[in-house]
């Protein structure tokens, strides 16, 4: 089984649903009941699953990491952007997600997200869909 692997442009900052890529990797692998993995191979980026129906919500969610992670006179990480990397820490590189039916198994109002902290960059991710 192969794992997909799709490239993006990003913000400074921001949140970008990657739920219909990650809905394209499960049709293309033929998987109908397993999981699903999806793996940001970043140190300043993350991937979460959250709300998608309202996008107050990644408004909040970033305003929540800024306050939770603010920016210190103390760190010493000479790229400068070691907020961005306590962000990714905190959220995580991966998510696993249920299959089941063909479909994955997220909530009603649940979607995938990339997560950027330090861009404007180009990332990748990869999804990797697994029979079981």
């Amino acid at each position: 089984m192969q794992a997909y692997e799709y490239r993006l442009s990003t913000p400074k900052q921001g949140m970008i649903d990657i739920t219909a890529q990650v809905r394209e990797s499960l049709g293309k692998s033929g998987v109908s009941d397993g999981i699903c993995t999806v793996f940001c191979p970043h140190t300043t980026a993350g991937i979460t699953v959250n709300e998608n129906a309202d996008p107050d919500v990644v408004h909040d969610f970033l305003i929540g990491l800024d306050a939770a992670f603010p920016d210190r006179e103390q760190f010493r990480h000479g790229e400068g952007n070691s907020v961005a990397h306590l962000k990714s820490s905190a959220v995580g590189c991966s998510q696993t997600i249920i299959v089941r039916g063909g479909l994955l198994a997220l909530g009603r109002w649940q979607g995938v997200y990339f997560c950027e902290f330090d861009g404007p960059r180009t990332r990748r991710f990869l999804v990797k869909v697994i029979s079981g």
